[in-house]
């Protein structure tokens, strides 16, 4: 189907694109971008007080799939992403089995080919079982299609060993995407380790179990020169630590997930397992130099670090409950309404950390809407205003700090190569 896009505010990070124009799509592909185009199309979108950016990227998803698919799957997660605006999704490989070998690798994306809307690649583990003792075939599934490794939901704690799986990423040319906790440093918490943790009676979990690791992963990929992703980033230290790593030029970036830019542990209103997640909620402080980083283009990029569970899994305690939240159908509302409204970013920086700079750590041909580039593209409505209904999430996950907030910013339609894979029904 070719496609015509009018009257939207076109926003590419990759040529500074910032105009009212519209885009011509044929054949998958963007065919042309201007602010009047004399052509016809046998669908034509008015994007009027929209914004049209490239599909949206998310590197840090769990589908769950294989093993709890009960949670996630594929077909489930991948719609989800597609009506929360995301065209490129990237699984985490802490499944049951772990991804840490090519045939699970090809596991998902044949099953993605068959059943998923929108794009899906799978991380490869960093070691066999994500057990810490022995690398995965990491040459195997490079050669099945990974983009990058992670051990995510834990952090390899042999520095020797990590450090070889870094020479590898290098040799490669595939990134880390790092999860930074020190398990040791943890020590059973549940939510961070402050006041309302203790008005709580609940155990903490202290900043410095994430910024001993991230210090850690940032030397050793100095030393190897692997290209290094911090995943869902909650300190102000680690904000300090990037800002050095800018002004020395090295190949490391990091995400903000929108539960870590919006809510402080203030935020908690009691033993609530929704609330719980993992690096947990910090203080206003931590919030405050998240939102510093984002907006001074310390950090790069926003991601969802989306983790459905069942209800079962995230009812009782907050000692007992799993930890994760979900997060592909918040993440445009919340990013709007915290970031982009209050002039955190402006809606090109958003475009860049939720299209842009997650393709270029990827080293992946997304995120612009260039002539002859894949037609990616998301219509987003950034003034329309509701309340965050969980009952509605394609996601099967409901498990969310959100329900019944009420936010800005709508998406309104999700292009991927050139097929509408999400439109806004009239009844939404």
């Amino acid at each position: 189907m070719n496609i015509l896009i009018k009257n939207g505010r076109i926003l590419d990070p990759a040529t500074g694109t910032d105009m009212v124009g519209e885009i011509l799509i044929e054949d998958g592909k963007i065919a042309e971008v201007g602010e009047k185009l004399e052509a016809e199309a046998e669908r034509v979108v008015d994007a009027a007080g929209c914004y049209v950016m490239p599909g949206l990227i998310d590197l840090h998803v769990h589908l769950r799939d294989p093993g709890q698919e009960y949670k996630e799957d594929i077909r489930s997660g991948a719609f989800a992403a597609a009506k929360g605006g995301f065209t490129t999704i990237v699984a985490m490989p802490n499944t049951k089995p772990v991804i840490d070998r090519a045939d699970r690798v090809d596991y998902v994306r044949n099953k993605a080919a068959q059943l998923a809307p929108i794009h899906v690649l799978q991380t490869g583990a960093i070691t066999k079982g994500q057990n810490g003792e022995e690398l995965s075939d990491i040459e195997g599934m490079v050669k099945a299609g990974i983009p990058a490794l992670s051990e995510d939901g834990k952090s390899v704690m042999d520095p020797q060993l990590y450090k070889e799986a870094m020479k590898l990423a290098s040799q490669y040319h595939i990134p880390i995407l790092a999860h930074c906790e020190d398990k040791r440093l943890t020590n059973g918490g549940c939510m961070n380790d402050d006041e309302r943790a203790k008005e709580l009676g609940l155990p903490g979990i202290s900043n410095s179990s994430e910024d001993v690791i991230a210090a850690r992963d940032i030397i050793l990929a100095q030393e190897t020169g692997a290209k290094l992703h911090l995943c869902h980033c909650s300190t102000k230290d680690t904000v300090t630590m990037m800002k050095i790593v800018k002004e020395k030029g090295l190949p490391v970036t990091a995400e903000v997930c929108p539960h870590h830019f919006t809510l402080s542990t203030e935020d908690i209103p009691g033993d609530d397992p929704n609330y719980k997640m993992a690096p947990p909620l910090r203080t206003r402080e931590d919030v405050e130099a998240l939102r510093i980083g984002l907006k001074e283009n310390i950090m790069d990029v926003i991601s969802t670090d989306h983790a459905p569970h069942s209800r079962e899994e995230k009812i009782g305690s907050m000692r007992t409950a799993a930890f994760g939240i979900v997060g592909l159908e918040t993440s445009v509302p919340l990013t709007i309404t915290e970031l982009v409204r209050t002039g955190v970013l402006t809606p090109m920086q958003m475009a860049e950390k939720m299209s842009y700079n997650p393709a270029r750590v990827l080293g992946i041909d997304r995120g612009t809407l260039e002539k002859g580039a894949a037609a990616d593209v998301t219509i987003i409505n950034p003034e329309i205003s509701y309340v965050i209904d969980k009952n509605t999430f394609a996601s099967k996950g409901r498990n969310t700090p959100f329900h019944g907030r009420q936010v800005y910013g709508k998406v309104m339609m999700t292009i991927c190569d050139g097929n509408i894979v999400y439109e806004v029904r009239c009844t939404e």
